[in-house]
Formats: structure tokens, sequence, C-alpha cells
């Protein structure tokens, strides 16, 4: 009797491993029903975070090389330039590939940042500096780089329209150069009236720029 008593025990035991390995198993099954037929949505996409800062880093150290002189015009025109063509490069490329960069992509354009990065320190630390002296002509000619290199550190000008802007100054600087030579180094009144002019207009170029709706990502509201 005691026997009997126990193998029956054993069986009902056995059972109810057997009911709670079976529950255990439909609950596992249920939930991977439900993660299959609710997948998890997919991040939002968005720019690599190094891509961009670089992007960021490389503009703060040019509008410091402009306010501080370091950069000419010529120097800041070319630079700008060179950055305009690898975020025109950088969008292309995240257009073709829905919105992202693959790696060998992200590698390209490491390597074209450090190629920019030694030559935005080359040209601040060479011997091209833009003095204009203390003169009227000469501070108008200084206010100008000053509100660019504003606008580069705001985010508010791209390199593509600060190429332009910087262009237009070399241009301005450059017949300066050449009336002065002309002139024993001084300027003439008609020579300086041409100047300003010419100076006015680049202001006015300047203020669209900075109030169209192009603008870096990391542009900070006027």
């Amino acid at each position: 009797m005691k026997i009997s008593f126990l193998k029956w025990g054993a069986v009902s035991l056995a059972l109810l491993v057997s009911a709670t390995g079976a529950t255990t198993l439909l609950a596992q099954d249920q939930s991977s029903s439900t993660s299959a037929a609710t997948p998890a949505q997919e991040p939002e996409k968005k720019a690599d975070p190094s891509i961009a800062q670089r992007k960021e880093n490389q503009q703060d150290r040019i509008a410091n090389g402009v306010k501080s002189g370091q950069l000419t015009p010529g120097e800041t025109a070319n630079l700008e330039k060179k950055e305009a063509a690898i975020n025109k490069e950088t969008r292309t490329d995240r257009a073709a590939n829905g919105g992202k960069l693959t790696s060998a992509e992200k590698a390209q354009v490491n390597q074209q940042q450090n190629q920019m990065s030694k030559q935005i320190y080359a040209d601040k630390h060479n011997a091209n500096t833009a003095h204009y002296g203390n003169n009227k002509v000469g501070q108008r000619r200084e206010n100008q780089p000053d509100r660019i290199a504003q606008g580069i550190k705001s985010g508010q000008l791209t390199p593509g329209e600060t190429a332009k802007l910087e262009k237009q100054q070399q241009g301005i600087n450059k017949q300066v150069a050449t009336d002065r030579k002309a002139n024993g180094g001084t300027l003439t009144a008609s020579q300086k009236k041409q100047i300003n002019k010419e100076q006015n207009q680049a202001s006015r170029n300047i203020y669209k720029k900075k109030h169209n709706a192009a603008t870096q990502p990391n542009a900070k509201k006027p």
C-alpha cells in the first residue's frame, strides 16, 4: 500500500513537471509570436556625429583665423571652397545611400578633413596676414572680415557663401594694393570713393547671405 502511494505520487509529480514545462514553452512561443508580429521600429537616421562635428570644428578654426587676421581673404576663400566641395560630396553620398555614409565613405571624408586641417594650420601660421592700416579704408576692410567671421561662427554663412564673400574682399584688397603702389603708398580721393562704393556692395552681400535660408546645420538664430 505504501509502495502504491509512492508510485502514484511519482506519477502525479511527473505530470505536474510536464504541465509546467508545457506552460513555459507555450508562454515562450506566444512571446516569440508577439515579437515577430510587432518588430521594433527602426531608429531615426541621423548624420554621423563625428563627421558633423569635424565640419563644425573646421569652420570654427577658419572663423578664428579670419577674426585674428591670420587668414587672408584669399586663403579663406580657398579653404572654404574646398570645405564646400567636401560637404557637397558628403550630401551626394548620403543621398545615394538612404541618408547614411558607408564605412568607406566615412573614411574618405575623414581623410579629406585631415588634409583640410593641415592646410588650415599651415595658412594660419605662414607669413601671410591680414592687416589693413589705421585709416577709414583700412577700418572698413577690417570690419568686413569680422562680420564674415561672425557669420561662419554662428553658422549663418555656409562654406560656399563664405568663399564668394572672401573672394570679393580679395579683389578689393588687390585693387587697394595696386592703387597704393601707383600713388606712392596712398590713395587718391576718387580711389577712396571707389573702394567705399565696392565695400558698400560687399556689406550688402554679407547681410543678404547671413540672413537667407542657406545655413550650416549648427546655425544659431541671429
